[in-house]
């Protein structure tokens, strides 16, 4: 997988001490991105899932949480690393600028798939236009908190906390 880096100990990217994994490649291309250097195609490294696996694992109270760039553009392996952070009973957020709606179709069968190990999806593009620093865990007012496992009960969505 490519990544940007992986940083420990973050408290804005989800509840508690979270690890996040800011994963290279993006093409939304969001004006007042925080991390335009994950727009190139050729950027970050390539790690593989047992080494970012050996990162996340340094510190057991953390959770984690995806974010970019963009995860989505990796799916097939950020199922494997999902379902490998799950087997260590951690907590998964995950940051993408596709809306729900355009993963269950566009993604259709690896974001259902993918969707089973998420906790919280945080959905859409930061609009710079609609940016508010007062919010919780997102930077824009567009962008949505979903908790996944209650929408995916549920069948319809469900945001965080409601």
């Amino acid at each position: 997988m490519r990544v940007l880096s992986i940083v420990e100990d973050s408290v804005v990217d989800g509840p508690g001490l979270r690890t996040t994994i800011f994963f290279a490649r993006c093409t939304h291309y969001c004006r007042g991105c925080h991390n335009p250097e994950s727009w190139r195609i050729d950027g970050g490294i390539e790690m593989s899932i047992d080494e970012m696996m050996s990162q996340l694992n340094r510190n057991p109270l953390n959770d984690i949480t995806f974010s970019g760039g963009e995860p989505m553009l990796q799916i097939r392996e950020l199922i494997r690393l999902a379902k490998k952070c799950k087997e260590n009973n951690k907590n998964i957020w995950c940051y993408t600028g596709f809306l729900w709606e355009e993963l269950v179709t566009e993604f259709k069968e690896e974001f259902a798939e993918l969707s089973i190990y998420l906790d919280v999806l945080v959905d859409g593009r930061f609009l710079i236009e609609q940016r508010d620093l007062s919010l919780l865990y997102k930077g824009s007012k567009n962008q949505r908190v979903i908790d996944c496992q209650r929408s995916l009960k549920q069948h319809k969505l469900v945001l965080y906390g409601e």
